[in-house]
């Protein structure tokens, strides 16, 4: 049982929210804000955490939902940075997402 407001999850045979007395719903009815990789595709990819936490606040900025995928092995010993980080952004807001950056990256 999750609780559609606030998503807590809930041991069956409740059927309101201890926290917010909202009537809790089934696994099967919850619609909440669950992340289904399907859903998500990557937008850019580079190698500083820098700049996708700055890429990621300019989208953020523009109400579009970002997840950044940082695939950095800190047991690999190496010189350099030789992580790859991916920024994802809901499949929907892609072609927006894409734009904006591209925008920011445009050279003078």
């Amino acid at each position: 049982m999750i609780c559609p407001k606030c998503e807590y999850e809930y041991h069956r045979g409740m059927s309101v929210c201890p926290d917010c007395g909202e009537e809790l719903v089934t696994n099967k009815e919850f619609e909440g804000h669950l992340v289904h990789p399907k859903d998500w595709v990557i937008v850019y990819s580079c190698a500083d955490s820098i700049e996708a936490n700055m890429l990621k606040s300019n989208l953020e900025g523009a109400e579009i939902e970002v997840l950044i995928l940082n695939q950095n092995d800190s047991s690999f010993p190496g010189v350099g940075d030789l992580s790859i980080i991916k920024i994802l952004t809901k499949r929907v807001d892609a072609e927006d997402a894409i734009a904006i950056i591209s925008d920011i990256n445009k050279e003078d």
